[in-house]
């Protein structure tokens, strides 16, 4: 064969390989017969999907947590948010050649042939970072509209798979630039520890932003991509420094760091702020739940994915109040604790209606915990092994106001001890927007769950008491009006009586005004407005001023005897703050897409519930509780110069303690208790309202005040233009001129412009002389 010959064979071999590579390539491009499998659309290439996890955000522009399962957990972020010695680190770790290639590194992937597959040495592959990010975007190998009919051949599988790789790269470097291309990688790459994404990578190992990462940081993170539980600095810190070594070496090669910087930088030990993301950390994990629980119904409702579509969520909560919020239940829940344990030291605190203790307590309420259904699910009827299971000694966490307490004890035992532990809720809203401010649904998320703002309800007492002279006030009477202390009988539906005591077991027997007896909690006066009123209406009352939940209309309603929510009843106290309008308690204001544009605004529900007169009167009557009630003993740093109010309450056996507070531009609502109902002190001095939850308002109260960066001050409660005992004052005269007459038992005035009745002729005072 002559010379030409040879030459012309090269050509004509030549020229066929590269027709064939070109038929090839369009082949696979269009999925030629199906054979290959398809290929992201062009407008998937312009517009990558890249699941995201949706944000929490509070009103004062704080991240408050996130929603995602644990592929999802990723912030995206820009260039210009991204240190240059983490792109520096990157380049030249994971593709040095970045800025001269297309998409495809001819010599990395020469290199890569030769070295790792005909000399069987492992010296990396030839994939460049655009070829990384189509791996990412794109899940080629693993979904079905990617697979053809020769997907299942071995080895050939494997060429149509890369080949996508390669033409996927060079369509992503036609679509965009090299910054974006690198901000789209490091925004869609694992670090390990459940992190996706450099924002949150930087967040979770070093608590800072990916603009602040050092160059040690910086090289240590890119060194994590190669092998993520390999090299992690939790698990293996010896091959962590290594690998961070190697891309600082890798750094000093390609020249974006000097000899000597090295020198130092490599001899320095890793330090960590490690804090990996999950529900339970942060402020308000209680609020956080229950927005969850909210924001799962909207998007299944809407056709979103909580976890994945990177929604925005901005809330009504105000970090600044939550912070306090929570501190201030912490502060008087831990002392709270000690005071109980000491009231019952080596006594198990559920006892019955005799003050007995409860004969198998424990054994009744651990068969309603997740734990024995699970293993009931495991052992079936087998009692005696769930029994043995319960009562067998393994590592667990018990809580403790000092901190956690690990130790060896069965789960039984850890039930029994987390039993005698006291619960709490906070709530606090606008009673003007409806913006809930700070919501703190128990002690400590990790070890109570149970939320205690809107989940639990429990009886009320006393502070149900201002729902029943609001339906007073409401139809005639007056603050100034006086009833006679003495017992008010019942005759309830099975013919017996029923008769209400004070909480003291006394009656006075003398002429109070309703104000007086308000703030003092008399029983007596109490039952007796609800006897002229009848139980009906203030049900009716109560449930217009939104306590949704069932109320039973009996004789006892006045006195808290139906369950509620801290929710309905902070709900039902701003409407007197509001000028008689009920507005909704909401958390959330608006939600986004992620590229922010809204997809939802969130109005609350309002209506005028009672008269604006009558919500004046009540707010002073509620301030009679400074004089003469249960905050008469506050401090006088929260008293001076300020206008509060509020209500106490006590369930009968001390089970409940509450507290729903008024200050200028918020209510506040207070629950502390068992557990259980059964769980409680044993004497009212101990278990009232005002020592177990009115403290925690006032503690709330005061961080506040001394918070420069609160809009909460000390101030009026209602109108700062004319004061509230002088709107009152004009109220009541106004009322005395009324030529009035019997209002019907089951009417509501909620008009401005009715005239309001009175139910009987009552003695009156001088409008100067309140009490």
């Amino acid at each position: 064969m002559n010379e030409k010959k040879i030459i012309k064979s090269l050509w004509i071999f030549f020229i066929g390989g590269l027709i064939t590579i070109a038929t090839y390539l369009f082949s696979v491009q269009v999925d030629f017969y199906h054979l290959y499998g398809g290929m992201p659309s062009t407008d998937v290439l312009e517009n990558p999907q890249s699941e995201l996890a949706s944000e929490l955000y509070t009103a004062d522009g704080m991240l408050l947590g996130k929603y995602f399962d644990f592929r999802n957990n990723r912030s995206p972020i820009t260039y210009e948010e991204i240190a240059p010695s983490m792109i520096h680190a990157l380049i030249a770790s994971e593709d040095c050649r970045f800025e001269q290639h297309a998409g495809i590194d001819l010599r990395g992937l020469t290199r890569a042939f030769f070295i790792s597959i005909l000399l069987q040495q492992n010296k990396g592959g030839g994939s460049t970072l655009t070829q990384q990010l189509a791996k990412n975007l794109f899940n080629i190998r693993k979904e079905l509209n990617y697979k053809g009919k020769c997907s299942h051949i071995p080895l050939l599988n494997k060429l149509i798979f890369k080949t996508k790789e390669w033409l996927l790269a060079v369509q992503l470097e036609r679509a965009y630039t090299k910054q974006e291309i690198i901000v789209m990688y490091l925004n869609t790459v694992t670090f390990g520890s459940n992190t996706y994404g450099i924002k949150v990578a930087a967040r979770t190992f070093f608590n800072t932003k990916p603009i602040a990462l050092r160059v040690e940081e910086a090289a240590l993170l890119v060194g994590m991509l190669r092998a993520p539980t390999r090299y992690s600095p939790l698990i293996h810190p010896e091959n962590a420094k290594h690998i961070r070594n190697i891309v600082l070496s890798l750094m000093v090669k390609n020249n974006f760091l000097k000899k000597s910087e090295y020198n130092l930088i490599s001899e320095m030990p890793i330090e960590l702020h490690y804090q990996e993301e999950n529900y339970q950390q942060g402020i308000a994990p209680y609020f956080r739940a229950a927005a969850r629980d909210f924001l799962l119904k909207w998007t299944q409702a809407n056709g979103y994915d909580l976890f994945a579509d990177g929604l925005r969520i901005y809330t009504t909560i105000d970090s600044r109040v939550q912070t306090h919020a929570e501190a201030a239940l912490k502060e008087h829940m831990a002392l709270l604790q000690g005071t109980f344990d000491e009231h019952w030291k080596n006594s198990n605190p559920w006892i019955d209606e005799n003050g007995k203790e409860m004969d198998n307590y424990i054994e009744t309420e651990i068969k309603k915990t997740k734990l024995y259904k699970k293993l009931l699910e495991k052992y079936g009827e087998d009692i005696e092994a769930i029994d043995t299971e319960l009562h067998t000694a393994i590592p667990v966490e018990l809580f403790s106001w000092q901190g956690p307490i690990k130790t060896i004890m069965s789960p039984f035992e850890k039930f029994k001890q987390h039993r005698r532990i006291l619960q709490a809720g906070c709530m606090a809203m606008d009673p003007h927007t409806g913006h809930i401010k700070a919501w703190v649904g128990g002690i400590n998320f990790a070890h109570f769950q149970y939320d205690h703002i809107k989940k639990s309800k429990r009886q009320a007492g006393s502070t149900f008491k201002p729902i029943v002279y609001t339906v007073a006030l409401d139809n005639g009477y007056l603050p100034t009006d006086k009833v006679v202390d003495e017992p008010v009988p019942f005759l309830q539906y099975d013919g017996k009586i029923w008769t209400a005591q004070n909480a003291w077991k006394a009656y006075t027997r003398k002429k109070i005004t309703l104000r007086y007896a308000m703030a003092k909690s008399y029983n007596s006066v109490t039952c007796y407005l609800v006897k002229q009123l009848t139980p009906k209406l203030v049900a009716t009352y109560a449930q217009n001023m939104g306590i949704k939940g069932p109320l039973e209309a009996v004789p006892s309603i006045g006195l808290g005897s139906s369950d509620v929510s801290i929710y309905e009843m902070v709900g039902a106290y701003s409407t007197f703050l509001n000028k008689g309008v009920w507005t909704e308690p909401f958390f959330i204001t608006h939600i986004t897409d992620k590229q922010g544009n809204i997809l939802q605004s969130f109005i609350p529900q309002t209506y005028e519930a009672i008269h604006e007169d009558t919500a004046d009167l009540m707010t002073y009557m509620l301030k009679g509780s400074l004089d003469e009630g249960a905050l008469r003993g506050v401090s006088s740093a929260l008293k001076d110069n300020n206008e509060i109010a509020g209500k106490s309450g006590t369930t009968s056996n001390h089970s409940d303690g509450w507290f729903i507070g008024l200050t200028q531009g918020l209510c506040t609502g207070v629950w502390v208790g068992g557990e259980d109902r059964c769980i409680h002190f044993r004497d009212f001095e101990l278990g009232q309202g005002a020592v177990t939850a009115r403290p925690i308002w006032e503690k709330f109260i005061l961080k506040l005040y001394n918070d420069p960066d609160t809009v909460y001050q000390k101030g009026p409660l209602v109108d700062p233009s004319i004061p509230l005992s002088e709107k009152v004052k004009n109220i009541i005269q106004t009322k005395k001129n009324y030529d009035v007459q019997p209002a019907s038992d089951t009417s509501v005035n909620t008009s401005r412009d009715s005239n309001h009745t009175k139910k009987a002729v009552i003695e009156e005072l001088d409008i100067n002389n309140i009490f």
